[in-house]
């Protein structure tokens, strides 16, 4: 199987919630009848009642879905494409390596997952899109994402799951240069409201210092943060890729 994430933007001003009902009640029974193997959809919409932790320049619309498939072939991917592009949304696909770094109940922050299929996931999602610096070879910046990056962010953050798309290869000419489709879900919104809950510092102003330089470090030793996206969303686990 191979996993596509596309991303979708309004064209002119973000209405979550008509995105949200149009990707869940229209696009995905069809998708899903067009033989995805898998499917997931984050949808920026009223229930991601947070700010995310680094807010849209004014004046740019927010990254509004993204939606993840897993096909046989990506090379067959025409109807789910057509599909998703209908509605005249921005949409960019890439081809992605997804790297499942911590499930629900894969440390203290969770526990298993217990909701069924279609069901709205409890807590929040962030998503992040990640750009490589120009002068950064692909050998170091990966080594730093995957070995530094998410073991510190592991330590001194309450993430339930953790999930790192490498992307192998953008599907449109225009898409932006992404290389990491970062999703990241909290226990609450109340987690990525509140630094002290988001960098563990258990009402220490000290730790909370520590924390916010210690990843601070991290991120800007591979990332260049003007050009680093996060929106928060609601995460909506359609189909099991394994199912």
């Amino acid at each position: 199987m191979e996993k596509l994430v596309y991303l979708l933007w309004d064209r002119r001003a973000h209405d979550g919630d008509a995105m949200a009902r149009w990707l869940l009640d229209a696009c995905a029974p069809a998708l899903l009848e067009l033989g995805a193997r898998g499917l997931s959809i984050n949808v920026n919409d009223a229930d991601a009642n947070a700010p995310a932790p680094l807010p849209t320049p004014a004046g740019e619309i927010p990254l509004g879905a993204e939606v993840s498939l897993w096909l046989d072939c990506h090379d067959r991917r025409a109807p789910f494409d057509a599909l998703l592009r209908s509605r005249g949304h921005r949409v960019a696909a890439y081809l992605v390596t997804e790297s499942l770094y911590t499930d629900y109940g894969g440390n203290a922050h969770s526990g298993a997952r217990d909701w069924p299929d279609g069901v709205r996931s409890p807590g929040l999602l962030t998503v992040s899109l990640l750009e490589k610096p120009e002068p950064m070879d692909d050998d170091t910046w990966y080594a730093h994402w995957y070995g530094v990056q998410s073991p510190v962010s592991e330590a001194i953050q309450p993430r339930a799951r953790y999930v790192r798309n490498a992307v192998a290869r953008r599907l449109d000419a225009d898409a932006p240069p992404y290389r990491g489709i970062v999703e990241e879900a909290w226990p609450s919104a109340e987690h990525v409201r509140d630094p002290m809950l988001f960098y563990r510092a258990d009402g220490s102003q000290e730790r909370l210092r520590r924390h916010i330089e210690r990843m601070l470090e991290s991120v800007n030793a591979f990332l260049e943060l003007p050009r680093l996206r996060v929106v928060t969303m609601s995460e909506y686990l359609l189909r099991s890729p394994t199912a």
